[in-house]
């Protein structure tokens, strides 16, 4: 009976880890883990919210049409009058009603500015625009941020592959060293140098394992997964879109690039201000109404202590002088901000050509280095296999084989790379043109 309950106990403590410390695996495409990333990542919870920000500033700046309305009162104590003859000989003292009050009412409204609130509008309005144009551009980041995070684990799996197919080999070679130090045909120094091939091999595996867990951490706290998920790629990495040619990219980002449209933008707000400026030289046309209750009545005498009522309703107009001359300087000031927007178009545009021409080159040279470097696994893995047949035909020595070894892992190693790199240049081609 003991020895069930002992077995019973050892198949808890055995499953123990795996009932209450198992990890989550969830396979995903590149592109399932950007549209994760735009939903949870916090960086863009902080930029949507200034999209709100200036969406509410957009009315705020509405209610300029509104009415300006204002109440007051006063409360006070009057004190007693002094008359004094003009050639201040005789002064007599006028007793006053001490308590007095008063209470208005009065309600401005614009009717004319030169259409500076609906300017105003639509001034915020461009600006809502930009803080939608930024949230995009940081979209654009996150994404490429998040899918390089996720290419770096893809790489990482393939070398961790690389490395274990390695290792087999390197494990059934020592095995065939240990037989022929068994039989005397090598000394013990060959056997070591086989352990030790081994011991590089675990060394690199541990150091992936280990930057695999930390890349895993980050991206699975970008995409707001439990931070123990392990994400496991299982994009294609198969070429995407290789001959499309580099001009449909230029034009691409010319239409979608979130810079380039944000310069445009600028540029309209540059528009727009230089119109609100203008407004100043136009007057201001205003209706106005109000009514005023005070007490005491100190316009007859003797002072009366009652209220006196009264409303009036009409319309004022003004204009600034001094706007005659101070407009034409903010006008200049206006244009120049519109000349610096027109040049910063220009800018943006050469430097998206730029990178556009960058990217879709790196592109290109990421295909053809992965078939450079496919072809040179295979003749790392053809002069692998010659060197074992002759190592165990005791025609080449262990060092010769470790050099092959070396040279098939770093050819594999190298190609792994390059297939990933593909992707990465891929994305940041679609990067460059706004498009991620």
């Amino acid at each position: 009976m003991v020895k069930y309950v002992k077995t019973a106990l050892s198949l808890v403590i055995a499953l123990f880890p795996a009932l209450f410390f198992s990890q989550e695996i969830k396979q995903m495409t590149a592109n399932e883990v950007a549209e994760l990333a735009v939903k949870n990542h916090q960086q863009l919870k902080v930029s949507a919210q200034n999209i709100d920000i200036a969406k509410q500033n957009t009315n705020v700046t509405k209610l300029q049409k509104l009415p300006t309305i204002t109440a007051s009162t006063s409360q006070f104590y009057l004190g007693d009058a002094v008359a004094i003859d003009k050639d201040f000989s005789n002064s007599t003292n006028v007793p006053m009603p001490h308590y007095g009050s008063s209470y208005a009412v009065q309600a401005t409204q614009l009717i004319f500015k030169g259409g500076l609130v609906n300017k105003s509008i639509e001034l915020a309005g461009l600006r809502e625009q930009l803080s939608e144009l930024d949230l995009e551009k940081n979209k654009q980041d996150v994404k490429f941020l998040v899918i390089s995070n996720y290419l770096d684990v893809y790489k990482i799996l393939n070398q961790q592959e690389v490395f274990q197919n390695n290792k087999r080999l390197a494990q059934e070679r020592l095995k065939n060293i240990q037989k022929f130090y068994q039989q005397g045909m090598v000394t013990r120094n060959e056997v070591i140098r086989g352990e030790l091939a081994i011991k590089n091999l675990d060394q690199g595996i541990l150091t992936l394992v280990n930057n695999k867990k930390i890349l895993n951490y980050n991206l699975s706290i970008a995409l707001g997964l439990p931070t123990d998920t392990e994400i496991l790629p299982i994009e294609s990495l198969e070429n995407k879109e290789a001959g499309i040619g580099m001009e449909y990219y230029v034009n691409l980002a010319h239409d979608s690039n979130p810079a380039m449209k944000s310069a445009k933008t600028n540029r309209d707000v540059a528009d727009k201000n230089i119109e609100i400026i203008k407004t100043d030289k136009m007057p201001t046309v205003a209706g106005f109404g109000g009514y005023t209750l005070q007490r005491p009545i100190t316009t007859r005498n003797p002072v009366l202590d009652m209220y006196s009522g009264g409303w009036q309703t009409g319309v004022s107009l003004s204009y600034n002088i001094d706007n005659l001359y101070k407009t034409k300087e903010r006008v200049k000031l206006g244009e120049l901000q519109k000349t610096q927007a027109n040049d910063a178009i220009t800018l943006t545009q050469q430097n998206i050509d730029m990178a556009v021409n960058a990217a879709y080159v790196k592109y290109q040279e990421s295909i053809q280095q992965a078939d450079i470097l496919n072809d040179a696994k295979k003749l790392a893995e053809e002069n692998y296999n010659i060197t074992e047949a002759k190592y165990l035909n005791q025609l080449a020595v262990q060092a010769e084989m470790i050099d092959a070894q070396n040279q098939k892992l770093q050819s594999e190693l190298d190609y792994a790379n390059a297939e990933i790199n593909v992707l990465y240049q891929y994305y940041n081609l679609l990067k460059s043109t706004g498009t991620l």
